[in-house]
């Protein structure tokens, strides 16, 4: 574990703010994920969805004094901010861009250094430790986010950085990519409904909390659809990572049959995450960008799907 452990900053997202005494009403209708079940020790990935349940914006969301803190990909936060807004007249709730007063940090195998900070952070994913402002997260293949109000990041970082290497983003990303985590970023914002990315096998989404935008889309698509496409794990040779939206095609379809989500460079090639039709997954002739371009395998996820279990939240 000690040559894999390593902190990254988590330069690729920032934080929208959501505070006042309306803000948990205000967000149980604006997203797909159950803030009831959030707590001092429970955060949730989640999502916010137009009206036919594209999904707009995903992200993680943490419950704070006053209200909640939402982490997106910093290039959907001013976009979100400015539609929640027009939402939240009537509401007591205040809505800012919090991003320049936290700095996130994702470590992997990283608990003794978080626990020399104070924080002892259980192994149950979605697990919250606080301590003296600072947050800590469990995620759901082991890794965790520490988030540090900025008047400490300098300290707290310079902790960090005696205990564990700082390694690039990428090595993040590519451990979320093998984790399964999908996530909408600026190119992706409504293309996939919360299905698509397996937000709903993550615990991003609710199916007992009642209405919230995109609502009858999402629970339709559980209970009655049949999803046609979703979330994989493939894997090609190369090393230009390839942008999220970069589209799949298979012979099965004279079209595309996919996008890519997220992607990542290992040491000998380049994993990624992709929303696929699933007859062109099951056939297995799929190639990046065009009918002729770099073949792509598929890789199993870390975990299965289970409709009876996801409904139960």
């Amino acid at each position: 574990m000690a040559d894999t452990a390593f902190y990254c900053t988590l330069s690729h997202e920032g934080i929208l703010a959501v505070r006042g005494p309306d803000a948990n009403k205000f967000l149980q209708g604006q997203v797909t994920c159950n803030l009831n079940y959030l707590s001092d020790s429970h955060s949730s990935l989640g999502a916010r969805c137009t009206p036919k349940g594209r999904m707009q914006s995903s992200f993680r969301m943490v419950s704070i004094a006053d209200g909640y803190l939402l982490a997106m990909a910093s290039e959907l936060l001013e976009a979100q901010l400015a539609d929640l807004k027009k939402y939240a007249v009537f509401s007591k709730s205040k809505l800012t861009d919090e991003s320049q007063d936290w700095l996130r940090i994702g470590l992997s195998g990283g608990d003794d250094a978080l626990r020399n900070l104070g924080l002892v952070l259980a192994e149950t994913a979605d697990s919250v430790a606080r301590e003296d402002e600072l947050l800590a997260l469990r995620l759901n293949d082991d890794r965790a986010e520490l988030w540090i109000p900025s008047h400490q990041a300098s300290s707290v970082k310079a902790q960090l950085a005696a205990q564990l290497r700082e390694a690039p983003l990428n090595d993040w990303l590519l451990a979320q990519v093998r984790a399964g985590v999908g996530q909408v970023m600026g190119s992706t914002r409504e293309l996939f409904i919360p299905q698509m990315i397996n937000l709903q096998a993550l615990g991003g989404v609710s199916f007992k909390k009642g209405c919230y935008t995109g609502q009858e889309i999402v629970a339709r698509m559980q209970y009655l659809g049949k999803l046609k496409r979703r979330l994989y794990r493939l894997t090609l040779s190369g090393t230009q990572i390839p942008e999220p939206a970069t589209p799949l095609f298979s012979p099965v379809h004279n079209s595309s049959v996919g996008e890519v989500v997220l992607a990542a460079r290992s040491a000998d090639a380049l994993e990624l995450l992709a929303v696929l039709q699933d007859d062109a997954a099951q056939d297995g002739r799929l190639h990046l960008g065009s009918a002729d371009g770099s073949t792509l395998n598929v890789l199993d996820l870390p975990y299965t799907l289970d409709s009876n279990r996801e409904i139960q939240r």
